[in-house]
């Protein structure tokens, strides 16, 4: 079954919705003014049957989520955390970061082929806390709460690939890269003004399908309780400063569709260890390579035999996914770039949210949870 009860097709397979995705789910890049007519363009789907389609995708959970992004690391402190729980308590704990932490984004349980460095860290998650907060205070509190036995935290050093595209990356060719590097993309936080702020609340909030209309920012200028023009304006400016991530529609990868079908079947999360000093240019090489949705500089530390590359890649096959990192693992040996030891961590049981990053709301939720804000910041 590929349809709606009003016969508007939903399926990914079929081809406009298929040439719909291919845009916009990562290649509306920045912000602008009329993403939806960005979509149509990129695409060549008139305008009307782009909105038609994103709105009864996202009503069918097709696209599970329709929203601006941000570089969130340019707007808070983050990190991937490595969470070591009981067995008997690790469902407990998947719940408790995915329903009751805001700050909490990807929340998944992952394995090893095997028992390996790391293979006990079955929790991984995602954590941002707002400017001015601690990382590690919260993660501590979670600890607490989950019954976790200890967590290792990871924050990105660099970017290297930020993105989705499912549907464009089924059909890869193996080892299919670009003819040039990845960027290395800063992570150093940017400071907002309560303009900003006001703005950017309402600007990256989720939309429900009859919320997308050819004038998007109406609305939310309106919320913001500003102009149009100042609203416009204010946005343009973070995008200047490199706050804005891409506007996009989040297909379900994660979960099946009611008939069944799947975008992707596997999340593989890569490790490689690469000489001290040579991270970036690593880090450029495999974010060359179009499987790759994310990739980053990070520090796993003696618990992950002190890999520092990791990224992430989907896919519906496993050995076409391990083919891919092959492709990687032997590119990077051809240019000279020597890997001590490498590593795969599956994805099984995944939820994803957007984790919050604004100050006013951390606030609020140690006020709810009978914490003093002012004790979770951190050290000056």
């Amino acid at each position: 079954m590929t349809t709606t009860t009003s016969s508007v097709p939903v399926h990914v397979e079929d081809p406009v919705n298929a040439a719909i995705l291919s845009v916009s789910e990562d290649r509306i890049q920045g912000f602008h003014e009329d993403p939806l007519g960005a979509i149509a363009a990129g695409s060549g789907v008139p305008l009307a049957t782009v909105i038609e389609r994103i709105q009864a995708m996202l009503r069918a959970g097709v696209i599970r989520r329709v929203r601006q992004t941000l570089l969130a690391t340019s707007l808070a402190e983050g990190c991937l955390v490595a969470w070591r729980v009981p067995e008997d308590r690790l469902s407990a704990a998947f719940d408790y970061l995915f329903q009751q932490d805001p700050f909490s984004g990807h929340v998944v349980v992952r394995s090893t082929d095997g028992a390996t460095p790391g293979s006990t860290y079955r929790l991984w998650t995602t954590l941002k806390v707002p400017q001015g907060f601690s990382l590690e205070k919260h993660a501590e509190y979670l600890r607490e709460q989950i019954g976790a036995e200890h967590f290792r935290l990871m924050p990105a050093k660099r970017l290297f690939v930020l993105g989705v595209g499912h549907v464009r990356r089924r059909d890869l060719p193996i080892g299919s890269k670009s003819d040039v590097r990845a960027e290395a993309i800063s992570t150093e936080t940017v400071k907002l003004s309560d303009l900003d702020w006001q703005v950017l609340v309402a600007l990256k909030r989720e939309f429900a399908p009859e919320e997308l209309t050819p004038n998007l920012w109406r609305a939310r200028a309106d919320e913001a309780g500003v102009s149009l023009e100042t609203f416009l304006e204010v946005a343009r400016s973070l995008h200047a400063r490199g706050v804005i991530g891409r506007f996009s529609t989040f297909l379900e990868h994660v979960k099946p569709a009611a008939d069944g079908s799947r975008v992707t079947r596997y999340n593989a999360l890569f490790h490689w260890r690469v000489p001290e000093g040579r991270e970036i240019e690593a880090g450029c090489e495999v974010g060359r390579f179009h499987i790759m949705t994310h990739a980053y500089w990070r520090e796993g530390g003696d618990e992950f035999r002190n890999v520092n590359i990791m990224g992430v890649a989907h896919g519906l096959d496993k050995n076409v996914l391990l083919a891919h990192k092959g492709a990687i693992d032997a590119h990077l040996e051809s240019v000279g770039i020597p890997v001590g030891y490498t590593n795969v961590f599956w994805g099984g049981r995944s939820e994803i949210k957007p984790s919050e990053i604004a100050p006013q709301a951390y606030r609020a939720f140690c006020r709810e949870r009978g914490l003093d804000p002012d004790t979770m910041r951190a050290e000056a």
